[in-house]
């Protein structure tokens, strides 16, 4: 300890650090680069990292718990924070448990495995209470204790592994944390042992067959991800390719048939592009079906290669049965589903609903959802191909005033204009399904500007040994005596405040 007080000294007055290079960046830090300190652990990161300080200076190190006192090495110092790599716990957390994978902490798919699933639960309702605190300066006690599933493990439907290496050395599996780099394995304790089993055919298929796999530095190769959805009777697998056609198909289809006969769907999908994103738009039917199906409390769901559905089935219909209680419908409202995806809310919501309208820029998703309604026999439901910043604002023009609005958006939350078309239409309830906690805590903040205030937010572990947590919020609109009066001006592209309230940017 006298050695780390030494070197917090000497920084103090030089305000310089040395790199693991031996270089000197003039940095307001206390630490140094390459160097061990101890430190006491208070709370948790966004990613599952200790949070700990020195010198009232943020130190994250991953792997490390709330109330443990651990040794860890500075890695990286940046101008308000450092991260450390944890060398070892001298006092553990009693939540502390032994990871059950052999690859957890080089793989980069978990970042929770090392802590005892209560005390997961404890963490993510937390993570959810200090962002509702901090970022949304409103009272955390509206966040209600993170709903759990009856196992943590083997939920996930979808599996998504890819592939690289050489011929002679194909490596599949998953990302190493923060890079890249391949981790061997076809077995994952969080997937459902379906998919793994499709993961070590179609990895000894590829092995077997010598088939290129892709090369993401120079952009060639053939074989890129292998893909598997299970669904309710159903095995889809997808062959994600940097060709326009893959060598032996015919061979694959074979082999596959042979050792897995659940399979009912065998699709080749085409990614050309250098890009990290896994799937390209073209698929080409292999072997059976183009679609699987799964359900949803008695509803089916068709889901093609490029359907989005949620991985987690049992806290799925948590998740959903939350949002549904919380729109509190009685069989006579209009509700707009927005970012509507498969349809899955929105037959839910056309359950208990007059009208339904769903919102998705997705024209396959929509397509699906529209096939969705039909098969289940809905009749009071509306899909729309777009934008939902281009689609909500039309609709507020053509006079469409819904009594309740559901928003199931992508990480980076809603764009300025749903949360103005939204504010506008005057709902009684918004209902806000997110899988990201801070975009959601700031545009509830948003939306609370406008006279909408959150009633309760419910957390949902969806992804358990993850970092991830899923949120539902309820949003109602200020009673009449004291509702905040707006109004909006819709121009052909944009709505904007009329009132000289905070602006979207601002309280972003």
């Amino acid at each position: 300890m006298t050695k780390h007080m030494k070197v917090r000294k000497k920084t103090k007055k030089s305000k310089s650090t040395c790199t693991s290079t031996g270089a000197v960046n003039y940095l307001p830090a206390p630490v140094l680069v390459g160097h061990t300190y101890i430190v006491s652990v208070h709370g948790m990161g966004t990613s599952g990292e200790g949070v700990g300080r020195i010198d009232n200076f943020t130190i994250f190190i991953p792997f490390a718990l709330p109330h443990e006192v651990v040794e860890c090495q500075i890695q990286v110092v940046k101008k308000n924070y450092a991260t450390a790599r944890l060398i070892r716990v001298i006092e553990p957390s009693k939540e502390r448990v032994e990871p059950m994978c052999d690859i957890y902490g080089n793989c980069g798919g978990c970042q929770l495995q090392h802590i005892s699933y209560h005390g997961q639960l404890d963490l993510k309702t937390q993570k959810v209470k200090d962002m509702v605190e901090r970022m949304g300066h409103m009272c955390p006690d509206v966040v209600q204790p993170t709903l759990g599933p009856t196992s943590p493990w083997h939920y996930r439907n979808k599996m998504q592994m890819p592939v690289g290496g050489t011929i002679d050395a194909i490596r599949m599996g998953f990302y190493a944390t923060g890079s890249h780099d391949i981790v061997q394995g076809t077995s994952c304790h969080i997937q459902r042992e379906e998919n793994n089993q499709i993961a070590q055919v179609c990895y000894d298929i590829a092995c077997q067959l010598e088939i290129e796999p892709y090369n993401e530095t120079t952009g060639t190769g053939v074989l890129r991800h292998i893909v598997g959805r299970i669904g309710h009777d159903a095995w889809m697998i997808i062959l994600v390719t940097a060709t326009s056609t893959l060598p032996q198909a015919d061979t694959w289809v074979s082999m596959i048939r042979k050792r897995l006969p659940k399979v009912t769907s065998i699709v080749q999908n085409y990614n050309p592009k250098r890009t990290n994103v896994i799937m390209g738009p073209t698929n080409t039917l292999l072997y059976g079906n183009e679609t699987i199906e799964d359900t949803i409390d008695n509803l089916t769901f068709t889901l093609s290669p490029h359907s989005f559905f949620q991985v987690n089935p049992e806290q799925t219909r948590v998740l959903y049965q939350t949002a549904l209680e919380l729109a509190d419908l009685t069989g006579n409202e209009t509700v707009i589903d927005a970012y509507c995806g498969t349809g899955t809310i929105s037959l839910l919501l056309a359950k208990q609903a007059k009208r339904v309208i769903g919102i998705e820029i997705v024209e396959p998703a929509i397509i699906d959802a529209r096939a969705n309604a039909k098969a289940n026999g809905f009749s009071n439901c509306e899909f729309i191909v777009g934008d939902a910043a281009d689609v909500m604002p039309q609709l507020y023009k053509k006079g469409v005033r819904p009594d309740v609005i559901v928003f199931d958006p992508i990480r980076a939350g809603c764009k300025e204009p749903v949360l103005l078309a939204a504010v506008a239409m005057q709902p009684s309830r918004l209902v806000y399904v997110s899988c990201n906690p801070a975009s959601m805590v700031r545009d509830i903040a948003i939306l609370k500007e406008y006279g909408y205030v959150t009633k309760l937010i419910q957390p949902v572990d969806m992804f358990p040994m993850t970092s991830h947590v899923e949120t539902v919020a309820l949003l109602s609109k200020l009673d009449v005596d004291k509702h905040i009066d707006i109004q909006i001006e819709l121009d052909e592209m944009d709505l904007t405040s009329a009132e000289s309230k905070a602006t979207y940017a601002q309280i972003k």
